[in-house]
Parts: structure tokens; sequence; C-alpha cells
């Protein structure tokens, strides 16, 4: 299925292809604050309807994930890393699809703050 989303203002959309069969919400000291629940996919299924020069950067601890926002709002729709595979992964914010039941998802709880 296609889902489209963005940040709250618009200036960071986006299209992304899909079966949304879970969640993940992780509790470390990024993804506590600001309550995403995330939905991982190949980075390739994630089309940008709006240019890549829209979504500023945040990369802490050990830099291996992009987390992409929003400068002018502040969401967070996605992030962009690697998984152990080494395959490009789009992590996507679930709460910035448009038209989902967000109960109806299974979350997964993960310890980020321990890992």
């Amino acid at each position: 299925m296609l889902y489209k989303g963005s940040c709250h203002c618009g200036n960071v959309a986006f299209e992304v292809e899909g079966a949304i069969d879970g969640a993940l919400s992780c509790n470390c000291s990024m993804c506590q604050r600001r309550g995403s629940l995330l939905w991982f996919v190949p980075r390739a299924r994630l089309a940008l309807a709006t240019p890549e020069e829209n979504a500023a950067t945040y990369m802490f601890n050990k830099h291996v994930i992009k987390h992409r926002f929003c400068p002018a709002c502040g969401i967070h729709p996605y992030g962009e890393g690697v998984d152990p595979a080494g395959n490009a992964m789009a992590a996507v914010n679930l709460r910035c699809i448009d038209g989902i039941d967000l109960d109806a998802i299974p979350v997964q709880h993960y310890d980020g703050r321990s890992h």
C-alpha cells in the first residue's frame, strides 16, 4: 500500500510503500522525548515529495542514524540508517502518516536507553 505523510507544516513530505505490520516505540533519549512510533522500511521505498534539503539532520551518540526533521515546525517524519546487513533503511514516524488508525497497529517496545 502507498502511504503519504509529512511534518506538521508540509515542508517535509513523503510517500512510502509497504505493509504496516507493526511499530517500534524506543525509550532512548531522543525517541522518548519526541514520542514517535517507528516503522522500518527499505530506504528505496521512501520517496520524498519535497526537496531533500527541506529536511534538516540531527545525529547523536554513535552518529549512525540521520534523524531528519523539519527546521520550520520541528516535527521528525523519518530517520535514515542501515540495518545490520548494511542495507539502507528508513525509520518512518507513523504519527506523520495521513489517515491510519494508530490504535490498530501493534507496538513493540525497545529498550534503546540500554543499547
